[in-house]
């Protein structure tokens, strides 16, 4: 049986985060509190006490080492960028402290707004799902759209409703490719929102299988096949992939691959790079 990959995505520059484009909007808009992943409280629209005037962050090098394991695994698919540059037209929350609130509240909905438009990329790229081609772009599109759109206006967009009429769409290009892989489709591989904290999976042949908003935090996951996959929306925090197979695996992000621990051996898609953490 041979297992189709997604054809090598592109580098979507645009939906990558540039924080030099950006007046460091995740680091003042959203709020953290103190745990595992932030060594300290800190409140929506309240500057991080590591930003610096240049907005960047002065312990960005050390982050793990300060407490800041959050950070690392933090995605925002270039909406800090086209908010920063786009929306606000280059002029920043400290120049205009005027405009700060509706920066903040406008950075979520577009961070939102983008992660959709990533997947929506992704179908885009996998060629047995090309039933599904034609909306996919008319979605992209229309999202690509509202991204430029005045603030008020995005901030006043009907998220709930784009997120689930794109859900449909992702779902319906992960079953037409995983359709190809026996068992998939059925109960045997389906995963789908399970609570697999710890689970085992060592060398697990999981070509195919659901894993859509899985917890796979800490899972052993050594050595599986996870070609094909859908690892949409799957909480990969700690989980063990030394030597695991994730080309052509499904809606799988940067923060993802980031949050997980992985080696020198573990595949991953082409478009994704290989964590600093991980080992060699």
């Amino acid at each position: 049986m041979r297992v189709t990959a997604p054809e090598a995505p592109l580098d979507r520059p645009e939906l990558r985060a540039d924080c030099a484009d950006c007046f460091g909007l995740c680091c003042v808009a959203l709020p953290f509190a103190k745990s595992h992943d932030f060594a300290h409280d800190k409140n929506a629209g309240t500057p991080c006490r590591n930003l610096q005037s240049d907005f960047r962050c002065g312990i960005h090098s050390r982050l793990r080492d300060e407490g800041y394991p959050g950070c690392t695994v933090f995605d925002c698919f270039g909406a800090g960028q086209k908010v920063s540059q786009v929306t606000f037209e280059g002029v920043g929350w400290r120049e205009r402290p005027e405009t700060a609130r509706a920066m903040y509240e406008a950075f979520p909905v577009m961070r939102q707004l983008h992660e959709l438009l990533w997947y929506l990329s992704d179908v885009l790229e996998l060629a047995a799902a090309r039933p599904v081609h034609r909306d996919a772009r008319r979605a992209l599109d229309g999202i690509e759209r509202l991204t430029r759109a005045r603030g008020d206006e995005l901030v006043a967009a009907d998220v709930p409703a784009i997120r689930s009429d794109v859900n449909a769409l992702l779902l319906k290009a992960s079953e037409l490719v995983r359709a190809d892989v026996p068992g998939a489709l059925g109960r045997k591989k389906n995963h789908r929102g399970a609570d697999l904290v710890g689970a085992r999976f060592k060398k697990a042949d999981l070509r195919g299988a659901n894993f859509r908003g899985a917890l796979l935090v800490a899972a052993d996951l050594t050595g599986a096949d996870l070609r094909t996959a859908d690892l949409i929306g799957a909480d990969l925090r700690d989980a063990r992939l030394a030597g695991a197979d994730l080309t052509g695996a499904l809606f799988l992000t940067q923060a993802q691959v980031n949050a997980a621990r992985g080696d020198a051996a573990t595949r991953i898609p082409v478009g994704l790079r290989r964590p600093a953490h991980w080992t060699a």
